[in-house]
């Protein structure tokens, strides 16, 4: 790439103790790579708000790739399930609407208790996600940007 990439990262606010790791990670593997790159933070809600403001980032043609991070947990309902699928199914139809890569750090466990081992566990958990969303955002900018250009045809 010859230009510094540009990123966006999305963050669910649900958990925010646990999923601000994953930008610290994010942004400390990017300056381990180098990366001289720019990094925009949002914070929505919760993670069914990250899919409509990923699409919308990326509509915008300023962001190389785009990484939404959440913790969804298991509230005795079920209800986990279907967030988690909606947002994953979301984030990726944004990526293929748009053309711009769009990073998954969401995570759904099966045993989430808030004790002090599992913040510990999460913390450290997705510290290391951040640091493979920033690997994955690094390599992925670089491939599109290496992709021929399609000419833009002319409107009569």
């Amino acid at each position: 790439m010859t230009k510094s990439p540009r990123f966006a990262f999305i963050k669910a606010g649900w958990h925010a103790d646990i999923v601000d790791q994953a930008l610290a990670g994010f942004k400390e593997r990017l300056a381990e790579l180098g990366a001289d790159a720019d990094v925009a933070v949002f914070d929505v809600p919760g993670a069914f708000e990250m899919p409509l403001l990923a699409q919308k980032l990326a509509e915008t043609g300023t962001y190389d790739a785009i990484a939404a991070c959440a913790l969804v947990v298991d509230g005795g309902i079920y209800r986990h399930d279907f967030v988690a699928q909606a947002v994953v199914e979301g984030l990726m139809n944004a990526g293929l609407k748009t053309g711009v890569p769009i990073l998954s750090v969401s995570l759904t466990p099966h045993h989430f208790q808030p004790s002090v081992d599992h913040q510990e566990f999460y913390h450290a958990h997705f510290l290391k996600k951040g640091r493979e969303a920033a690997e994955a955002a690094v390599q992925v900018a670089g491939v599109h940007a290496a992709l021929p250009r399609m000419p833009t045809r002319a409107v009569a």
